[in-house]
């Protein structure tokens, strides 16, 4: 058991795991900005450490200020027995999926309380968690590779059959969609979707992939130990969005077949097992 656990995040997120962490018995450390000084997860914590700055860019992702912040807990906990600071919960978005981040909290000692770098960089990226849940036959609609140029774009797009959505490879928040009706809309489109990608993710690498028009958005939350042991925790329904962007999650799913939900959640596990998935 973690004898302390900083977490890398702040509002409701934060607030939230230092409610669990108060039932197991777990010091939080909380951090900050200059602009959440007063903020609830800072005065519930059991400590906080300022990261300066007033932007997310230079506090909360600024993974160099986040391990100066570890490493400076540590150091005060040397004195006693109690073992220091050992875990860092990223929380969700911010340096959750940063696998760079994950790697220095390696280097420092620190356990990364989510998934392994390996894990955050393949499914970081939608091509090659495609490749993996192919690999693990796993359902998928039809789609593409990584897209070297609009001819192949338009190619792929052809052999799928339109219409078809144009997505970049990284990042989410449904940033970096695009639906297509025809090759002209495709042409359209392609240099937008990339620039939206290298713009947002750093990564311009485009995808094509099958677009239903009446479907619903139904998740599978797993939980994995890292040893090759997983399981399928339920679904969630995220049907209702806004500009590809979720609005409820409702679980569980309302009018899922049984049957259906038993396969979505077979799929679910052997993906995860075939990667020994670690974290939820």
């Amino acid at each position: 058991m973690f004898q302390k656990v900083l977490i890398a995040n702040r509002g409701e997120i934060a607030v939230r795991i230092q409610r669990t962490l108060k039932r197991l018995g777990v010091e939080s450390v909380a951090i900050y900005s200059d602009a959440d000084r007063e903020s609830r997860h800072v005065l519930d914590a059991d400590h906080a450490i300022a990261l300066g700055g007033l932007t997310p860019a230079e506090s909360y992702l600024n993974a160099d200020a986040v391990l100066a912040a570890a490493r400076s807990c540590v150091s005060a906990n040397h004195k006693n027995q109690s073992g220091g600071l050992i875990g860092i919960h990223p929380g969700y978005g911010f340096l959750s999926e940063n696998a760079a981040f994950a790697e220095a909290c390696a280097r420092e000692g620190f356990t990364f309380i989510g998934p392994t770098p390996d894990q955050l960089r393949d499914f970081g990226l939608k091509h090659t968690a495609r490749e993996l849940a192919e690999k693990s036959a796993v359902p998928l609609l039809p789609g593409s590779a990584l897209l070297a140029d609009f001819n192949a774009a338009r190619d792929a797009a052809a052999r799928v059959g339109y219409p078809v959505m144009l997505k970049s490879t990284a990042g989410g928040g449904g940033i970096g969609m695009r639906l297509c009706a025809n090759a002209a809309e495709l042409e359209r489109e392609f240099q937008t979707v990339r620039d939206l990608g290298r713009r947002n993710f750093a990564d311009d690498g485009l995808y094509v992939e099958k677009f239903v028009e009446r479907a619903r958005h139904v998740e599978i939350q797993i939980f994995g130990d890292g040893q090759g042991r997983v399981l399928a925790l339920g679904e969630r329904d995220c049907s209702v969005q806004r500009r590809n962007q979720k609005v409820i999650e409702e679980t569980p799913a309302p009018g899922l077949p049984e049957s259906l939900r038993t396969q979505l959640c077979a799929a679910a596990v052997r993906l995860g097992e075939s990667v020994r998935y670690r974290s939820a």
